[in-house]
């Protein structure tokens, strides 16, 4: 490897420390890059490295909000002044990486752990590092990234420990959360950016800072009890991730005093549409939610009618403007990196034009970690709470961030903050 150059800056400017870019072990052209090993000129190394992150950034990602990925979990951020981290140069990491044995081990107060070169959730993972670095650009502080691929975690976690940080920041997926759980490691504060399946207890070390529907389900159910619903029709596919943003609110309803919900079965096949609208007719209820795929959330609609609709954030995936007038007073929670962009505390971070809502998320939730870990650096918070580009987020005693998203509604075709006029 190439050692790093430090590139000329003008004063009272930030500095970046460029790496070369890291070859995987097993070479795929869709996997990773083209092997520099033996390349002597480390400028056109450096120019290379720039132009490819620019490329991955723009490529079409695919959402990380199915199995074993951030509850794959959990608004405008605010600067945290409980633990600062001292201005000091970000080191920049190719997102196009692999094997993790080549990485270079660089110390740092703030390093994060990405499964960048993972097949599966590699795009996913360069959304997160994005917002994670334009935060830590905005701040002026050094961070480290180490990249890894499937199977390569606990690896990837020995070399962030070398790095000797005061905060680890990672692991995305689920199946990779469990492996670092499980693997008794002596970890400083590390924030996972998933969480283990219902019950399970973080190592004492650990948080979880994660973008999961069953927080807006919960934030959902509250809203409906305090608008004075007594009665609820859940209509929900079958499918597990709708299935568990319907676990997640009849829980929740139950708890803030509603009487068990009514389920109701959705699928598209004309024989369950016309007994889903046969068995809604016999009973009033005060209001509904749709658990399905935001593309279906018109047609559910209206077999609704006009009683108060709620339904989760995919139904903001740009739908068709001629079914904007049929979701007419269905309400959903999304965070305010997407519905209210012009919000001063956004002013200086770089905001991507990705292909689909669901990596803008990813790319809020980089921003909020990086908010977190920069609290973290100097020692565990026992109490945070901030506005950040996921939402509202405060630390439970459970070692996990709670997250309160921006309550949202459609009215005659357009995205309005529910409670305006």
């Amino acid at each position: 490897m190439f050692p790093a150059r430090r590139e000329s800056a003008k004063p009272q400017r930030l500095r970046a420390y460029r790496v070369p870019a890291f070859v995987h072990a097993n070479p795929d052209s869709g996997r990773m890059i083209a092997s520099f090993r033996h390349l002597r000129n480390p400028h056109a190394l450096a120019r290379w490295c720039r132009a490819t992150i620019a490329f991955a950034l723009s490529l079409a990602l695919t959402a990380l909000s199915t199995a074993q990925t951030p509850a794959a979990s959990e608004g405008k951020p605010a600067p945290v002044a409980e633990a600062p981290v001292a201005v000091a140069p970000v080191v920049e990491v190719p997102a196009a990486v692999a094997s993790v044995a080549a990485t270079p081990v660089v110390s740092a107060a703030i390093v994060l752990v990405l499964p960048l070169a993972s097949v599966t959730f590699g795009r996913a993972a360069e959304a997160v590092q994005a917002g994670f670095l334009a935060a830590a650009d905005a701040a002026k502080a050094r961070v480290v990234v180490i990249a890894h691929a499937d199977g390569e975690v606990l690896t990837a976690f020995g070399k962030a420990m070398d790095a000797g940080p005061r905060v680890i920041v990672g692991p995305l997926v689920r199946d990779d959360l469990k492996t670092v759980a499980g693997a008794g490691l002596p970890l400083p504060p590390t924030l996972a950016l998933n969480q283990l399946d219902d019950g399970a207890m973080l190592p004492e070390t650990m948080y979880s800072l994660t973008l999961t529907l069953d927080s807006d389900a919960r934030q959902l159910a509250r809203r409906a009890r305090d608008m004075g619903a007594m009665t609820v029709a859940v209509i929900a596919s079958d499918t597990p991730l709708q299935q568990r943003f319907a676990i997640a609110f009849n829980t929740e309803w139950i708890l803030a005093g509603g009487s068990a919900p009514v389920m109701f079965r959705f699928d598209r096949a004309p024989d369950v549409l016309g007994l889903l609208r046969r068995d809604l007719i016999k009973t009033q209820f005060d209001a509904a939610l749709l658990a399905i795929d935001g593309a279906d959330a018109a047609l559910a609609k209206s077999y609704v009618k006009s009683i108060p609709t709620y339904t989760s954030n995919q139904v903001n995936e740009h739908p068709p403007r001629e079914t904007l007038r049929d979701l007419d007073d269905v309400r959903f929670v999304d965070i305010p990196w997407l519905v209210d962009p012009e919000a001063a505390a956004f002013a200086g971070l770089k905001r991507p034009d990705y292909p689909n809502a669901a990596l803008d998320r990813l790319h809020a939730l980089g921003i909020d970690a990086f908010r977190v870990a920069q609290a973290f650096a100097e020692g565990a918070p026992g109490k945070l709470d901030f506005d950040g580009a996921t939402g509202r987020l405060s630390l439970d005693a459970t070692r996990q961030f709670t997250r309160e998203g921006r309550l949202m509604l459609f009215r005659s075709g357009q995205i309005v903050p529910a409670g305006t006029r």
